[in-house]
């Protein structure tokens, strides 16, 4: 049976809640899903009830953003619990630099003439998880923009007139807090870093050797010969070849719990490796 080891829910910038993926997740037969919301684990306390009603193993986890100066760099990590511990305590300030950045956000978005409200922000994450699809959603029902992509493109993008900064871990950090947690980090989506080939392979093999995990090959945007190439790379630099939807609800259309657009499925034997390198 299939797995799902990247979903978002209104803990952050996912529409369904917790309890509302787990029961998604069950209607389409996953066998296990990860909750993986960006920066916090706030979620994890409503869907692990409803996971265990479904019959469905939960994987509590967390997106992070990492500083990178070639593209995107996020991180998955899985089965980090609810707590203290050290990257646990570490969420609780970049939780506050979130929602100082997004307290900024609107205010350039206000003074770019924007009709928007912080309170109208708060309103769409449901009072917590603020993050820019949010923003990005409110763009679209304004008419400010037609898309959710076009609100990225016009004003929330990294470059674009609203946007601004927050704090984020190094990946060397990210991993070093993440297994002194317990925890397993994956690299996300791998084409948001901005290094192919070589370059690529020169930093699996490195952050493999301060203990990196695995990296997601089994992702919904790339082509059947991408994942196979992902997975190989993976195999080369003793990394685990992961996997998941990365499911956001309507803030991606088209977008499936676990088989992404389609044509993604992610085997029991993937999450049974990481478990056995957490192990």
């Amino acid at each position: 049976m299939a797995v799902d080891l990247h979903t978002h829910s209104t803990a952050s910038d996912g529409t369904e809640s917790p309890a509302e993926l787990m029961a998604k997740a069950a209607a389409t037969r996953l066998e296990a899903v990860a909750l993986t919301d960006h920066d916090n684990l706030d979620g994890i306390a409503e869907a692990r009830p409803a996971a265990a009603a479904a019959g469905i193993e939960l994987i509590p986890g967390v997106e992070l953003s990492c500083e990178w100066a070639d593209g995107g760099f996020h991180m998955v990590v899985l089965w980090l619990e609810p707590g203290t511990g050290p990257l646990q305590d570490r969420l609780v300030e970049l939780q506050a630099s979130r929602a100082n950045r997004n307290r900024e956000m609107v205010e350039r978005l206000t003074g770019l003439g924007v009709d928007i409200t912080y309170d109208e922000v708060l309103t769409e994450a449901g009072g917590s998880g603020v993050g820019r699809p949010h923003m990005a959603a409110i763009l679209v029902r304004k008419g400010v923009v037609d898309t959710m992509g076009e609100a990225f493109d016009y004003y929330l993008a990294a470059g674009r007139p609203a946007y601004v900064g927050r704090a984020r871990l190094t990946p060397e950090d990210a991993i070093a807090l993440a297994r002194a947690s317990g925890a397993v980090p994956v690299i996300a989506h791998p084409h948001t870093l901005g290094v192919t080939g070589r370059e690529l392979d020169h930093h699996l093999r490195r952050l493999q050797g301060v203990g990196l995990i695995g990296i997601e090959a089994y992702y919904p945007e790339y082509e059947p010969d991408t994942r196979l190439e992902l997975a190989e790379r993976a195999r080369e630099s003793g990394l685990i070849a992961s996997g998941g939807s990365d499911y956001h609800g309507a803030y991606k259309p088209g977008l499936h719990i676990g088989s992404g657009y389609g044509d993604l499925s992610v085997s029991r034997d993937v999450l049974e490796a990481l478990r056995a390198a957490r192990d």
